[in-house]
């Protein structure tokens, strides 16, 4: 399904009930939304590869594996894609648990379009958010990479001491001299494509670097 990933976001239907999937897919087609239905969580899965853009709408009962197992399935293997539950037997369990493992929210049929149509534009401008945050550490995380192995050592100590990176205690530190760390500093800053300490501090907290120090 990588192909999807480039034509825009995607609701993606999981429910066993042929005449639900028909009836909101031509409302959500009507409407401008690009929808894919499946009848199970297993015919769902054989075609989702996590690199399409959208959300899920998913029945919470199903045979076989129901919507709270594919949750937990796609949590498991780390796909974040937003999720909204629809079912016709809902309770408050079913609905704690659902939540609890990141569900948008849970629909109790028969529900307005309205609130469901309010409820998508949501996740996916959620799944947008996570997905440019997620390429953003990706490319900090890439950059961080391209470093020398001084300059990586140096930036370690420009983010986890702020009170100690000055050239003069970043020199002591390592023994070697302060118009070496300026250079050094100056081209972390260059490779990293931030201006200043502090951006460059925020980006290694966003992606991540340097948490185990």
């Amino acid at each position: 399904m990588a192909e999807d990933a480039l034509n825009g976001p995607c609701v993606f239907l999981v429910d066993d009930d042929a005449d639900i999937r028909t009836s909101l897919s031509r409302a959500l087609g009507l409407r401008g939304y690009k929808v894919r239905s499946f009848p199970s969580a297993e015919d769902f899965l054989a075609a989702y590869d996590g690199t399409a853009s959208g959300c899920l709408i998913l029945d919470y009962g199903m045979p076989d594996m129901d919507g709270l197992q594919l949750q937990r399935h796609l949590r498991d293997c780390g796909i974040t894609i937003p999720v909204i539950f629809i079912t016709g037997h809902g309770g408050v369990p079913e609905t704690v648990e659902a939540m609890k493992m990141g569900a948008l929210d849970f629909l109790e049929k028969p529900f307005k379009q309205s609130i469901l149509v309010e409820r998508i534009d949501a996740a996916i401008e959620t799944d947008e958010k996570r997905r440019r945050a997620s390429l953003r550490t990706h490319e900090t995380r890439a950059r961080f990479d391209a470093l020398t192995e001084r300059e990586r050592e140096i930036a370690a100590i420009m983010v986890t001491n702020p009170a100690r990176n000055s050239s003069k205690e970043v020199a002591r530190q390592l023994g070697i001299s302060p118009r070496t760390v300026d250079h050094h500093r100056a081209r972390i800053l260059e490779k990293m494509e931030v201006h200043s300490v502090a951006e460059l501090v925020e980006a290694a907290v966003k992606a991540g670097l340097f948490k185990d120090q």
